[in-house]
């Protein structure tokens, strides 16, 4: 376990990167539903002490619902994060985010931004209209995190509710719960309250430089006795790439086959990752449909990526200009074989 070595007396620079999200959203009268509404320059007045922990540079990036935020607005996320590293005074990064689409974010700026310098992810479960606002004590446990020295190097994380989870394991498991982000595959990478306390340390990803993010990417999740119209449609349609949860270690109805077959001979990239909540793609079945025959047939093996962050990669992947084959390196190298 590694705990903040920063001196006390160090105060740094962070830059605070403002999306929008319940962090940053009120309460309409007009129609009585939440909406983002609240200033960076708001929301640090809303946080006592926080200059205390850091010297803050509020950059606001827009106020959006997270719901409405995808890949191409992440690739303009990461390229304002990665100016905004260009000024030497600053020494990490806090992006408030709404939380549905949070951990797709988070592992984008982690495969997007080429620094050292910690980006910390937060946001709230209650908006800012309500008595029991958790944004305030979130973003200070954020400043926190951006502000430790061990935090250099350890890329993308989410601070929330007293836990640091890494970037490439969080998922919200909880739909209105304070304590609405775990990481079931790994456990939370760290506490912080006072101080920062790391539990583990995990090799970086690598580093992606799309000029753009390829929106055409479909996630289609396989339910009992579900046919293959959804990928004949993405294939009739001309989906750049298709990503598949499958069932247990990553198996498919048999009746996906030769839509499967289609789509890879066509040269779409075809990722397949398992709608379980934790372990990795095993191509252990023959049949049609089974985990081997697809791995025989082409099909790229997303490891224990969930779902949507297997989109975000490939996504960014092919908006770079990835072929299959380096779609296919990229996945293996984020989730190598082996212990991580």
């Amino acid at each position: 376990m590694k705990r903040d070595s920063r001196e006390p007396g160090d105060r740094p620079t962070l830059s605070l990167i403002t999306t929008g999200g319940t962090i940053g959203s009120r309460v309409d009268p007009a129609t009585g539903g939440a909406v983002p509404a609240v200033s960076a320059a708001e929301l640090i007045s809303l946080t006592p002490g926080l200059s205390e922990i850091a010297t803050i540079h509020p950059l606001e990036f827009g106020l959006l619902q997270s719901w409405n935020i995808g890949p191409q607005t992440m690739v303009k996320l990461a390229r304002v994060v990665g100016e905004s590293f260009e000024d030497a005074r600053v020494s990490g990064a806090i992006v408030t985010h709404g939380t549905d689409t949070m951990e797709e974010t988070a592992f984008a700026l982690d495969l997007l931004v080429d620094s050292e310098k910690p980006v910390v992810m937060t946001g709230a479960m209650r908006n800012a209209s309500e008595p029991d606002f958790d944004g305030p004590r979130n973003l200070t446990a954020a400043a926190r995190v951006a502000s430790s020295a061990e935090a250099r190097g350890r890329g993308a994380m989410v601070a929330m509710n007293g836990e640091i989870h890494a970037a490439r394991f969080v998922t919200k498991t909880n739909t209105t719960s304070f304590d609405a982000f775990s990481s079931p595959e790994s456990g939370a990478m760290g506490v912080v309250s006072e101080e920062v306390l790391f539990h583990y340390e995990l090799a970086p990803l690598p580093k992606l430089r799309p000029a753009r993010a390829e929106e055409r990417v479909y996630l289609v999740k396989m339910a009992a006795g579900s046919d293959e119209l959804f990928l004949r449609t993405l294939l009739d349609a001309g989906a750049a790439g298709v990503v598949i949860e499958g069932s247990g270690a990553g198996n498919a109805p048999d009746s996906w086959h030769d839509a499967l077959a289609a789509l890879i001979a066509a040269r779409i990239p075809v990722v397949l990752v398992s709608r379980c909540l934790t372990g990795r793609i095993v191509p252990d079945y023959g049949g049609r449909g089974g985990g081997r025959t697809l791995r025989d047939l082409g099909v790229i093996d997303g490891g224990w990526l969930s779902g949507p962050k297997a989109r975000i990669a490939l996504s960014l992947a092919l908006g770079g200009g990835a072929s299959v084959e380096e779609a296919r390196d990229l996945f293996a190298a984020i989730c190598p074989t082996g212990s991580e």
